[in-house]
């Protein structure tokens, strides 16, 4: 058996928050580069990422059954991530109704074979429970591999997210560049 550079992984980073532009998209958007910098550390080289921020998507289109180019695009780039980082600002406790509505309409198991790291900002410390309790298991429902601990951001820590998410970094790239290495290099058999 031998291993197969398979190129760059492919990267999505959704945003679940209905605010254009918002913090929590500063936030992730600062985890994904540092996550790139990381795995590439390990060896696991993720391509740039692609961004699908809900926020910049007609809503009534989301689940139109004609739905229009940009939203087509959101889905088939979702569902063909190899690492998907799923990020929403805490709301009412959990996270935002955009990003249930449109991972509810992801086919069931339509995260199968993806690698998905939960990310959530939140005002409140009472709150950081909420990327655990509601987001990883919605994530882990639709077939997604979710091998670290989810990252949960509160309002009073962005001054600092660098620190806050290097912390949560070097924890959590062992294991997803072990799992990402070996979903993007498929072993094949000699013949």
């Amino acid at each position: 058996m031998t291993s197969v550079d398979s190129g760059p992984v492919p990267f999505t980073v959704l945003v679940g928050n209905p605010r254009p532009r918002s913090r929590t998209r500063g936030v992730v958007l600062t985890a994904a580069e540092l996550l790139r910098e990381r795995l590439a550390e390990t060896g696991v080289g993720l391509a740039a990422p692609t961004l699908v921020d809900l926020a910049e998507l007609p809503a009534g289109l989301i689940v139109a059954e004609d739905r229009c180019t940009a939203v087509r695009e959101a889905y088939a780039a979702v569902t063909g991530a190899a690492l998907l980082l799923v990020a929403s600002p805490t709301y009412k406790g959990s996270y935002t109704g955009l990003l249930k509505l449109f991972l509810d309409l992801l086919p069931r198991h339509g995260l199968a074979g993806t690698v998905a790291v939960p990310m959530m900002t939140a005002a409140d410390r009472g709150h950081r429970h909420a990327v655990e309790s509601y987001l990883r298991p919605l994530l882990v429902a639709l077939g997604a591999a979710v091998p670290t601990a989810g990252l949960s951001v509160l309002e009073s820590e962005f001054g600092a997210v660098e620190r806050v998410l290097s912390a949560w970094s070097a924890g959590a790239t062992p294991a997803l560049g072990g799992l990402l290495d070996r979903r993007s290099r498929p072993l094949l058999s000699r013949a």
